[in-house]
């Protein structure tokens, strides 16, 4: 539950006028009231007795009967919002809410009769607006001192009591969140994401890869960014603003994000703090990269806040950076799933207070992002096979974050560090799933001697998939069958047998790719490997029918004869990271 507090305004009844309105898409659906300060009063939308005006003046009146002089901006106005995940509140839980976010920024306490006049509008399912007057019956100012984080605690009791979405108070390391204005000028332009957050990406992902301030800017240009850097006298850089081509207000000049209001962590001193203690290369071929990297990452997470709480926060700030270089440099088979990884474990990499950046394990995540980086170009990309080590050993690294940040009582960087491993998890047993599928050699058809006590012989989609798992896995098959993902895994069956493939011969061996004892859910794990199985063969039977000589391990098979069409010319080979020059675009 997000309360957000407007800039306090003079014009009570043209706000009541947007919010009881159609908004500016037509976004709002039945516009109502849920509560007030007098719970007699009308509902301008429920009463032909009420309209906005009259409501607005109702609002006014302790305004216009102040003696001295009013205030210049009198209305108060509050939005509460819950998650897109939180279930839907009914009107009841949101007049408790808005009664109670006004009793905790000072408004309209309870049992005052002389408080603040309010009401809150719902016109969406997720949120409410409240609007007040800064007046109270008496003539006095109310003392709406802290009022926001006043606020922000009376949440987190809500979300505890309504079994929502548990947020956590500001410490000062959340990412600045695109303002609404920003949301809706996306949509306008038909854009995927606010521009804030395609900036946010773009400068984390160069600063995560540079070695120097040129390097980083350099980065920052061949992304597709404008980049503008503030110049001392002396002739020192001291600070750094971007902006996105094409992006402009309303009088038509360049929108700047200085870095950090895109996070806290992106202001030029924080940037250069990954390149002040320069890290040595690495000289290792090519073919050994993902190996290397995988070493590297495993002895940093075992020694992981070893060195005391500055150096820890150190460390997560370094695993966050090798994790965004892992999104970029990734097999393409599970790119999706490890750019969300990073995403969420953002935040996870910055912890709250000072941080070192002496810390052992913290120069092993940043040569291992240093490999990644000057290896990719010479490495093959979508090679899932040869990175599913690194990415073992990632998951490895960011479980050890997270325990880092429960000892420390960092709840919020702990639960996002809980999503990213979760995602890079799935990353996993993607890419082993996708590896079995390049291994696998199809046993000769079922003979109709096997099929000989069966009554008939079930058509494509309708063999009973319990019997497969029973028949596959029957170690784990009364966990697979009760467990809530299993419809996902049936599913998923049932295409691999619309495929034409045998559903107990491919899960046999997914299955028998990695061990299933320690999964806590052995379904998802299943459906997760299904997942890379096919996404592997699709690969394969693409590149079967481009060629009539192709062999059923899924190479490229070259024709022996060749062909009098003429060839496609080849791409242009790109350096690594270059398909974000045209602006980077979020996956998730």
């Amino acid at each position: 539950m997000m309360p957000k507090k407007a800039r306090d305004g003079d014009d009570t009844a043209g706000l009541l006028a947007y919010l009881y309105g159609p908004g500016k898409r037509d976004e709002h659906v039945d516009p109502h009231m849920v509560a007030a300060w007098d719970p007699f009063v009308d509902d301008p939308a429920r009463s032909p007795n009420m309209t906005i005006s009259d409501l607005a003046l109702m609002l006014d009146a302790p305004v216009y009967a102040l003696r001295g002089a009013k205030p210049p901006k009198h209305v108060y106005h509050v939005a509460v919002r819950n998650p897109p995940e939180d279930r839907l509140l009914s009107d009841e839980e949101w007049a408790r809410v808005a009664a109670e976010m006004m009793h905790a920024a000072g408004i309209a306490e309870k049992g005052d009769p002389n408080a603040c006049r309010w009401v809150a509008v719902r016109h969406a399912d997720d949120h409410i607006h409240i609007v007040a007057t800064r007046a109270r019956e008496d003539g006095r100012q109310p003392d709406i001192s802290w009022d926001v984080v006043k606020m922000q605690a009376r949440a987190r009791g809500f979300e505890v009591e309504f079994g929502l979405r548990q947020m956590t108070s500001g410490d000062g390391t959340a990412r600045k969140w695109a303002k609404t204005g920003e949301q809706e000028k996306a949509e306008r332009r038909g854009l995927a994401e606010p521009v804030r957050e395609t900036l946010q990406r773009a400068v984390r992902e160069a600063a995560a890869a540079a070695t120097s301030d040129a390097d980083f800017f350099t980065r920052l240009s061949d992304a597709g960014i404008r980049v503008q850097q503030r110049i001392a006298p002396d002739g020192n850089v001291t600070g750094y603003k971007v902006a996105m081509p094409g992006d402009r207000d309303g009088e038509q000049t360049p929108v700047w994000f200085p870095g950090a209001r895109l996070a806290p962590d992106l202001s030029l001193p924080r940037v250069r703090e990954r390149w002040n203690t320069p890290v040595a290369p690495s000289r290792v071929p090519p073919a050994e990269m993902w190996r290397a990297a995988e070493e590297k990452v495993r002895a940093a997470a075992a020694q992981l806040g070893a060195e005391g709480l500055h150096q820890g926060a150190g460390d997560v700030a370094a695993l966050g950076d090798l994790i965004v270089v892992a999104a970029i440099v990734s097999p393409r088979l599970v790119r999706s799933q490890i750019k969300d990884a990073a995403y969420e474990f953002e935040r996870a990499s910055r912890a709250p207070g000072d941080r070192a950046l002496e810390g052992q394990a913290r120069t092993l995540y940043r040569e291992s992002s240093q490999l990644l980086v000057q290896s990719t170009a010479a490495v093959g990309r979508n090679d899932a096979a040869a990175a599913l080590g690194f990415l073992l050993a990632l998951v490895h690294a960011i479980e050890a974050a997270q325990r880092w940040h429960e000892a420390q009582q960092h709840r919020a960087q702990a639960e996002a560090s809980g999503k990213a491993g979760r995602l890079l998890r799935e990353a996993v047993e993607v890419t082993a799933g996708a590896a079995a599928a390049r291994e696998y050699r199809p046993r000769p058809k079922r003979t109709s001697a096997r099929l000989a006590g069966q009554r008939k012989a079930a058509a494509p989609g309708e063999r009973p998939m319990a019997g497969v798992v029973q028949e596959a896995v029957p170690e784990h098959a009364r966990a697979v069958l009760t467990d809530p993902a299993w419809p996902s895994l049936r599913a998923r069956l049932v295409e691999v047998e619309r495929a034409g493939e045998d559903p107990v011969d491919v899960l046999v061996t997914v299955a028998r790719r990695r061990e299933l004892s320690s999964a806590e859910s052995v379904a998802e794990v299943l459906t997760w490997r299904l997942d890379g199985w096919r996404k592997q063969r699709g690969t394969t039977a693409v590149a079967s029918a481009s060629s009539p000589s192709s062999t059923a391990g899924g190479s490229t098979g070259k024709s022996a004869t060749p062909t009098r069409r003429a060839a496609a010319p080849a791409p242009k080979s790109r350096p690594p990271g270059d398909e974000q020059r045209k602006g980077p675009k979020r996956t998730r």
